[in-house]
């Protein structure tokens, strides 16, 4: 298995969180200007962010293990499996790939670079929905690692893909991602205001989950 150094890993992380929120902004764009259909738009960003996680994660999981998500990457903080020395590289490479995925969706549809986003997305039912849905993720990716490593990609895909519905803030689940839609004023922007209650619910849903997939997935005798 080859390993790949901190500076291709934290290159691969941009990369892969820049085209995740590229996707998600654009489509949402795109969806937004093709139909007034706000169900229609929606399950339009759906299909296009599940498919580019497919997508980003077979094409750096190997290289950075594809978190793409700063709750993730504590979340394996917590499990050991990343060290925190290089937990802090990680989000920041995240966060700043967010943020320029963002203005590249801007670019692209002749918006203005940087925005505010006035969308309010808040509530103590929104705060649930997200701590829900990063706790699901994180099982999912841990679980998915477990039993079928081949299947991570498709797995992650089809389960935001699905959280997109049978959550109540449509599953931004990745702090990273929150941050960046906080600077798009389109269709997927979340009021800055309202990013750090979506984000301490990610980290705490994900880190959440570590615990209860380290004790489920550990077999209580050999056969």
């Amino acid at each position: 298995m080859s390993v790949y150094d901190l500076s291709r890993r934290l290159v691969a992380e941009a990369l892969g969180t820049g085209l995740l929120v590229c996707t998600v902004v654009g489509s949402g764009i795109m969806a937004d200007r093709l139909t007034d259909d706000v169900a229609l738009a929606l399950l339009a960003n759906m299909v296009a962010t599940g498919a580019i996680l497919v997508v980003i994660i077979t094409m750096f999981g190997a290289i950075s293990g594809a978190h793409f998500n700063p709750a993730v990457s504590i979340g394996f903080l917590a499990n050991r499996s990343l060290p925190a020395k290089e937990t802090a590289p990680y989000i920041i490479a995240q966060i700043a790939g967010g943020v320029a995925g963002a203005i590249t969706a801007h670019l692209m549809f002749e918006l203005p670079a940087i925005q505010i986003a006035v969308t309010q997305r808040t509530g103590p039912a929104q705060w649930f929905a997200e701590f829900v849905a990063a706790f699901g993720l994180m099982a999912a990716i841990l679980a998915s690692i477990r039993f079928e490593p081949k299947s991570v990609a498709w797995v992650v895909g089809l389960y935001i893909s699905a959280a997109y519905w049978f959550t109540a803030s449509t599953s931004f689940a990745n702090p990273a991602v929150t941050i960046a839609r906080a600077l798009t004023d389109t269709f997927s922007g979340i009021r800055p205001v309202d990013v750090p209650a979506f984000v301490v619910a990610q980290i705490l849903g994900a880190t959440c989950a570590v615990f209860v997939m380290r004790w489920l997935l550990q077999p209580s005798s050999e056969r």
